[in-house]
């Protein structure tokens, strides 16, 4: 069970390192210097409760506004979790390798990274018992229209998973799910401390040095000192803290991620409730991907009102959803209390050319009623890019100061970032232990 502590006169402030935010990134730099020996400090903004897989949770962490979601003037939503493991609790545990070429012309290497996570993780395709009847029925149609749809890589424990569960998006109760969770006890149990409700609210620098962070714990101001700060507040947070100390400008761009769910019904399945995102295809050149994307009842329904059918709210058990994801163009801001993105000229001709493959895949498979959801995004990044905002190294131009999290991806990405922000995270952890 993981501990969270709180501090108080017995514990101490001052540690080796602190690390901002239990994402992939920053859990798995914190579990590396921990291991390594370093007095490691964690900092997580949102709880650390149990994942209950329900919806009230899911909302209370990603959904609050201004915190956790944000609509934008075209009616877009982004969401990003507070809570520890970020947004791997609540994401539909897809795993897309890193894609090397963006990073090797940065000179970053991630290959060896990603080999241990290989060795160490769940990353594997499901088993065809946990493929529900939805994603089976859009899998055959693809293929039959000609798309190389495949089954996708998972971050799912098999024999914990439950054919026919839909908590995923909700948090998984089951233990099936990886999230970054399991970082963090990794850590814990390797001496790091650990504080929930821990906002950051400053970097403290000193003669050109980073020298620890100021934060709010259960609505009391602290002061941490370390030598070595590692911001990973995401595509968000991390800016923002950037700006706060005095180290980023006030406003930055960023990627989003935007998706669309294309959805039509069939008339011989009675069904709704699988993994979602089992298959899908990727078109990287064009900048779109696609996937199956069964989702909960209460989602289903706040899309299909959204896009004003009402005549769909009660069809979800009969309803197929396919994900069109693409690769967004820079631009929008993240600023000091708010962030504001709308698609540009190029992402709306993206979405075009996917939800007519989206709309012509659902054909193929015999639905009707079709109709596409406003899009939403949960892939904020870019916004402290490398090359940019940080070195390949990861380090800010303040020294003892590093950002790992989707911020630094460092072009637009239209990829599910888990598995690449835990490279991320590896590679800094080694560097940074070997030199500690």
């Amino acid at each position: 069970m993981l501990a969270c502590a709180s501090m108080d006169a017995t514990h101490p402030t001052s540690f080796d390192a602190i690390v901002v935010g239990t994402g992939p990134g920053g859990a798995s730099v914190a579990r590396e210097l921990a291991r390594g020996g370093a007095r490691v400090l964690v900092l997580e903004q949102g709880d650390a409760a149990a994942t209950a897989g329900t919806l009230g949770q899911m909302a209370a962490r990603a959904a609050v506004p201004g915190k956790g979601a944000f609509l934008h003037r075209d009616l877009s939503l982004l969401v990003r979790a507070l809570t520890l493991g970020g947004t791997s609790t609540i994401n539909f545990a897809t795993a897309a390798p890193p894609p090397a070429a963006m990073f090797a012309a940065h000179g970053i290497d991630l290959a060896p990274a990603l080999a241990a996570w290989r060795a160490e993780l769940p990353l594997a395709p499901l088993p065809d018992r946990l493929v529900g009847p939805m994603a089976t029925r859009i899998m055959t149609a693809a293929r039959e229209a000609g798309l190389d749809w495949h089954k996708l890589d998972k971050m799912i424990r098999p024999a914990a998973c439950r054919s026919g569960c839909w908590r995923c998006v909700y948090g998984c109760p089951f233990g099936a799910k990886w999230t970054a969770r399991d970082l963090v006890d990794d850590a814990v149990a390797a001496g790091a401390t650990l504080l929930a409700r821990a906002r950051a609210t400053r970097v403290l620098v000193r003669d050109g040095r980073a020298q620890g962070v100021e934060a709010v714990v259960d609505g009391t101001p602290v002061t941490y000192a370390a030598p070595l700060v590692v911001l990973a507040a995401g595509g968000i947070g991390s800016p923002r803290l950037l700006h706060a100390s005095g180290l980023g400008p006030a406003g930055v761009p960023f990627f989003s991620d935007p998706v669309v769910a294309v959805m039509g019904s069939v008339d011989d399945i009675e069904g709704g409730a699988e993994v979602p995102m089992a298959a899908g295809a990727s078109h990287h050149a064009d900048g779109i991907a696609y996937a199956d994307l069964t989702l909960p009842r209460p989602m289903y329904q706040a899309f299909a009102f959204q896009a004003g059918r009402v005549d769909r709210l009660f069809a979800h058990a009969h309803t197929l959803t396919v994900m069109v994801k693409i690769r967004d163009e820079f631009g929008g801001r993240v600023g000091p209390r708010w962030v504001d993105k709308t698609l540009q000229p190029a992402d709306r001709a993206r979405f075009a050319r996917g939800i007519g493959i989206a709309r012509g895949i659902l054909e193929h498979a015999g639905a009707h009623h079709i109709f596409a959801s406003h899009h939403f995004a949960a892939h904020p990044g870019g916004s402290a890019r490398i090359g940019e905002r940080v070195g390949s190294d990861l380090q800010t131009d303040t020294p003892g100061l590093y950002v790992c999290d989707a911020a630094v991806i460092p072009e637009p990405w239209g990829l599910p970032p888990t598995l690449t922000l835990l490279c991320l995270g590896r590679r800094l952890g080694w560097q940074l232990a070997r030199q500690g």
